[in-house]
């Protein structure tokens, strides 16, 4: 779509809603963003869905209308076409009940072309020549009605993603990157989450790590309680239980209401909040070894950390060179775990073609790192 737009439907009425989906079906690509707010609750509240197509831009109210009409346009062959979706699609799952079937984010394209991981303003100026006004992003977007400076702002998210994605598969064309782009976006739009599985949310908790045996259990039980509630409430945990509270009740397990009360950070508790982490203590008590679920802890020593350093350094090399955002290619993790032996991203598809086949041969003593340009580039030779 041009920046010269028609004005954007705004879509508040599930009639129109449908006459939308009927739109969207027949096409084979759309654009899409939300907006939403997630400082005081659980689930973020999705307050603002943007949509655009071939020819159009719509604004869909989700506070006015049910959101959930849209499933069939997520379930349709067609591509969605996003930036930074991460966090876009586990609240258009919770809300519309669906996931993309295909998914194109312009960010992460961008970052196979040489252009880092941009903002959608910088890529649009970088690839369009356009700058879009951001003065409207810290909007209330829970407000009714949105001025029309908020609405253009809101367009204005989704009416660019056309060129966008024109002009970066031409790029991921000419430098033979569409294979690992998409491959990339498969992964953002299957593994992308913000669910937190209440029995691992003790692993939070400072110094758990180290934590054993009984206090372990309950920290899992009481933790994973205070998850539940929050969820269950649509609140933050720690307005159920503060994280100071949380970690004094496993401290100092108490088994009464007055020993409850006695603890730091514990105001006076409505009477079944209170009988609700009494028992969740009791629980931790109870509960037998192989529920517990330990935080991954290894047993790494500090003799392989230069092999590790070199390595993340010729990863960056390799990035730079290849001109791949580093971040895409591998974190310090993944070049760790790789050291250590244990499953790595590097260990398959474009980042072993493109750098982790050559982490095995260097930790295989078949290659060796050497410093050119006066210390400024490794290179790689046998």
């Amino acid at each position: 779509m041009s920046s010269e737009a028609a004005e954007p439907r705004w879509i508040d009425d599930d009639r129109a809603l449908a006459e939308l989906v009927k739109v969207l079906l027949d096409e084979p690509a759309y654009g899409l963003d939300t907006e939403f707010l997630s400082e005081r609750t659980y689930w973020p509240q999705l307050c603002l869905v943007q949509v655009s197509w071939a020819t159009g831009v719509a604004l869909v109210d989700p506070l006015a209308c049910d959101v959930r009409a849209l499933e069939p346009v997520l379930r349709a062959p067609a591509t969605m076409i996003t930036h930074a979706g991460a966090s876009d699609l586990p609240i258009l799952e919770r809300a519309v009940g669906a996931r993309p079937s295909a998914l194109f984010d312009v960010q992460l394209a961008a970052g196979f072309v040489g252009l880092g991981l941009p903002s959608l303003g910088s890529l649009v100026s970088v690839l369009l020549g356009v700058r879009l006004d951001k003065s409207e992003q810290l909007a209330d977007w829970s407000a009714r009605p949105l001025s029309d400076a908020t609405r253009r702002y809101a367009a204005a998210d989704v009416e660019h993603l056309f060129p966008l994605t024109v002009e970066l598969q031409h790029r991921l064309q000419a430098m033979g990157r569409e294979t690992w782009a998409a491959s990339e976006c498969e992964a953002l739009r299957t593994n992308a989450d913000r669910r937190i599985d209440p029995q691992t949310a003790w692993w939070k908790i400072k110094g758990a790590s180290s934590m054993r045996g009984e206090k372990a259990r309950v920290a899992q039980a009481v933790a994973a309680w205070r998850e539940q509630r929050a969820q269950r409430l649509d609140m933050l945990p720690r307005f159920v239980l503060s994280d100071l509270a949380l970690a004094a009740v496993v401290g100092r397990p108490p088994k009464t209401r007055d020993q409850l009360y006695a603890l730091r950070g514990i105001n006076r508790l409505p009477n079944d909040v209170a009988r609700e982490v009494l028992d969740a203590v009791e629980a931790g008590r109870e509960m037998s070894r192989n529920q517990l679920r330990l935080p991954e802890k290894y047993d790494d020593g500090p003799e392989l950390d230069a092999a590790v350093a070199l390595l993340v350094a010729y990863v960056a090399e390799v990035a730079r060179a290849e001109r791949i955002e580093k971040q895409l290619v591998a974190t310090r993790d993944d070049v760790k775990a790789l050291v250590y032996g244990r499953p790595s991203r590097l260990d398959s598809g474009w980042r072993a073609e493109l750098a982790g086949h050559s982490l095995h041969r260097l930790l295989d003593s078949q290659a060796v790192i050497r410093l050119t340009d006066k210390g400024r580039h490794l290179r790689l030779e046998p």
